[in-house]
């Protein structure tokens, strides 16, 4: 399964509204969790067994915790058993799709 999401704190002060502290606390657990995974501006996708991603999600999420009152969390999921590797396989059939 492939688990999109986005986790933030709120309710921390801070003067310029900046996250990215927080963020870095989870990207950096999603990236020593060893799951296939990619970051980008509004998500960070994580490739794995039910059990493993949202062992991580949770833990990452947890970890944002700590810079806030509060924790916004939002998830996709693409669930499709018996597939592993398309956190690039769907890209490279989409640029194969665009010619």
């Amino acid at each position: 399964m492939l688990v999109a999401f986005s986790v933030a704190p709120s309710g921390d002060g801070r003067a310029d509204g900046s996250v990215h502290d927080a963020v870095a606390a989870a990207v950096r657990i999603v990236r020593e969790s060893g799951l296939p995974n990619h970051t980008d501006s509004m998500f960070t996708t994580i490739e794995g067994e039910w059990a493993e991603v949202f062992d991580v999600i949770r833990r990452a999420t947890e970890a944002v915790g700590e810079y806030g009152s509060r924790v916004s969390l939002v998830l996709k999921a693409d669930i499709r058993p018996g597939y592993s590797g398309e956190l690039t396989s769907k890209l490279d059939r989409l640029e194969e799709a665009l010619g």
